[in-house]
């Protein structure tokens, strides 16, 4: 696993922990899960396109 992969993957989790933490809110904000949720599959493609990489042709 290369460096990039490891922080892309440590970022999902957090993205993932800031979701749920939006979530268990008494009110939670719409906009604030909807930008998360994107990022999150940002994240997850890159994450798809650095492991891509690491695969053997």
């Amino acid at each position: 696993m290369t460096m990039r992969l490891f922080r892309l993957m440590e970022l999902h989790q957090r993205i993932d922990e800031a979701l749920r933490r939006e979530r268990h809110r008494r009110k939670p904000d719409p906009l604030t899960l909807a930008a998360l949720k994107t990022r999150k599959i940002r994240i997850k493609d890159r994450m798809r396109q650095a492991f891509g990489t690491l695969a053997p042709a």
